[in-house]
């Protein structure tokens, strides 16, 4: 490793050749294996059930997987140590509704999926309301994934930047184009494998810096104890109020609706999960989802108060040696890396093989809902296997050009990036609260879950909103724990002057802007579907008798009319069937 010395406020270092190595070594790998799904595989990648479902033969393990590297970015890698180091442990509860949100899609979701035996989630409310409501829930699944993705590659880039004193614009790229190539050629497969060997590295890296970040401050007494002294160890703060940023109760509930919206209902889930044979494997690969979130959660969370440990007397943040909190596992990691050779650049593989996982997935996904949802409707002939191959490819590389020049756009969006994340909760309490208005309630109607789901993401967007403005002017701050500096060099000390903030007027905000972040998702939910329900019952409700029951969650199925009607959906499962026969069965056919 090369380092550079600055004037004891910066300090820049870069990768050595064992670092640049490591590094290559991922991508290069993750490019053979879509080759191999493209090429070399028995069953080549070259029909719609083999490029988005993987012929619906995945076995657990790769699902697992890559699920669990799909749901860890390298944002989650970076920002969970930052959490730590800056508001304390609070947040780390929010292991304790992940198992409840297993057990929540197992009984209630899934199997709905699983019956339909649906390509595009979005087809389910093309079947339980309209063709105008699928659409409304593509196009807000599209427009989240197209905001989250550039995000989700800028953040470990400007890390691989910040270590290594390689362009961000050149980086970006160069990575991203490995991932368009391999989620191009190799479909679902590819994306699957791949995942694996990424979230081995992934795990591998974390597990590596923090035992080493351990040892190197003195074992986990003293981790334990300089948190403690420090006021971070918070976990139980049963505090009422929805304005505290982080209380036990707006992490466990709010948390809850927000991991039930991107697992449940997310196409990404639901596309693997109907990738299985069964759905005993499905719901298996949930709980080992579950293990692996909450394993990775753990690591990264103690990571951060392991970092706090070490740098507890000198904050690198204010000696102004890294600009912002989000910068401090790199930093890090560059501290002490010295005494493992590679170290860098496999930390930096394994926040890049979270990114690449997260991205690989967007895009995998994003293709199926455009040709399922927006294609394959509007299209009146029927598209031939190859053909429907040839389109899903072009639509990855376009989807995937478009993310890499998204980049280079919030690069320059400033304090507008934390809103554009923000987007994920504002949709996805919208698109839960519609799936559970048509599961839950027979009798909601096509207009009510229009109508629902628009105010839902109207409603939290301009609260989400109105809250980021408030940030910026600086009208709501979040109080942070305490950090020193008494321990750094002696010069740096001397030649700091310590100024004095003159406190100005500042208008207070609106209460609603002030309400925690992390229960957007449960506030879009709840509004989607009273909002959903109230519209069905001044628009003509449906007859409860008219909803087929497999359209309906199986927890209320003991409820239900004796009397049902299966015709309409039947005859369009026969169609849906008939669509996703190959030309071989057409020829037998005929």
């Amino acid at each position: 490793m090369n380092v550079t010395e600055g004037n004891g406020s910066h300090v820049t270092k870069f990768f050595s050749w064992l670092d640049f190595l490591v590094f290559g070594i991922m991508l290069c790998l993750s490019a053979l294996i879509g080759v191999y799904f493209a090429f070399f595989a028995k069953k080549k990648q070259n029909t719609t059930a083999e490029y988005l479902m993987g012929g619906k033969t995945m076995g657990i393990f790769p699902i697992s997987m890559s699920l669990i590297a799909s749901y860890i970015s390298g944002i989650s890698l970076l920002g969970l140590p930052a959490e730590m180091y800056m508001y304390g442990t609070q947040y780390w509860m929010v292991m304790c509704p992940e198992a409840f949100v297993s057990i929540t899609m197992a009984l209630v979701y899934l199997p709905v999926f699983y019956k339909l035996q649906i390509t595009s989630s979005y087809e389910y409310l093309n079947l339980r309301f309209s063709p105008a409501v699928r659409l409304m829930g593509s196009i807000i699944f599209l427009v989240k994934m197209l905001l989250f993705i550039p995000i989700v590659i800028y953040v470990p880039a400007l890390a691989f930047s910040q270590v290594t004193g390689i362009n961000l614009h050149l980086i970006t790229p160069i990575v991203c184009v490995v991932c368009i190539f391999y989620t191009m050629l190799g479909g679902l497969k590819a994306v699957v494998w791949t995942d694996t060997l990424q979230t081995f590295i992934m795990f591998g890296g974390v597990i590596i810096v923090m035992i080493l970040g351990t040892i190197n401050v003195g074992g986990p007494g003293v981790v334990w104890e300089r948190s403690q002294q420090s006021d971070r160890l918070e976990f139980f703060n049963f505090n009422m109020d929805p304005t505290i940023r982080h209380t036990f109760w707006n992490i466990s509930f709010g948390n809850y609706f927000y991991w039930l919206a991107s697992c449940s209902v997310n196409q990404a889930m639901v596309q693997r999960c109907l990738a299985m044979p069964t759905i005993y494997k499905a719901n298996i690969t949930i709980l080992i989802l579950a293990l692996g979130i909450l394993g990775i959660v753990t690591m990264s969370c103690y990571t951060g108060l392991v970092i706090y440990a070490t740098f507890h007397d000198c904050d690198p943040v204010s000696t102004h040696t890294i600009q912002k909190a989000d910068q401090l596992l790199p930093y890090f990691v560059m501290q002490i890396s010295d005494s493992v050779p590679g170290l860098p650049g496999i930390f930096l593989s394994g926040v890049f093989s979270a990114a690449l996982s997260s991205m690989s997935t967007g895009l995998n996904s994003m293709t199926g809902v455009i040709f399922e949802d927006l294609i394959r409707p509007v299209v009146k002939e029927r598209i031939s296997e190859s053909r429907a191959s040839l389109i899903m490819k072009v639509i990855v590389a376009v989807i995937g050009t478009v993310c890499v020049g998204m980049v280079f756009v919030v690069e320059n969006m400033g304090t507008l990036v934390q809103a554009a994340k923000s987007m994920t909760g504002i949709t996805a309490g919208s698109l839960l609260g519609v799936f559970s208005m048509g599961m839950f309630f027979p009798w909601a109607n096509a207009k009510g879950a229009l109508v629902g789901g628009v105010i839902s993401m109207v409603f939290v967007g301009w609260i989400s909103i109105g809250s980021q403005i408030s940030i910026a002017k600086g009208q709501i701050k979040f109080p942070t724990k305490p950090v020193s500096v008494e321990g750094c060099d002696i010069e740096f000390l001397n030649n700091t002057v310590k100024s004095t903030a003159i406190p100005g007027t500042v208008n207070e905000p609106l209460y609603i802007y002030r309400i925690s972040y992390t229960l957007y998702t449960m506030i879009g939910v709840a509004t989607a579907i009273i909002v959903g329900l109230v519209v069905s019952f001044l628009t003509k409700p449906n007859n409860s008798e008219d909803v087929d029951p497999d359209l309906l969650t199986p927890v209320i199925h003991r409820f239900l009319p004796s009397k049902v009607k299966h015709i309409e959906l039947q005859a369009h499962k026969q169609d849906i069937a008939e669509l996703q026969k190959s030309p071989f069965e057409h020829q037998l056919k005929d």
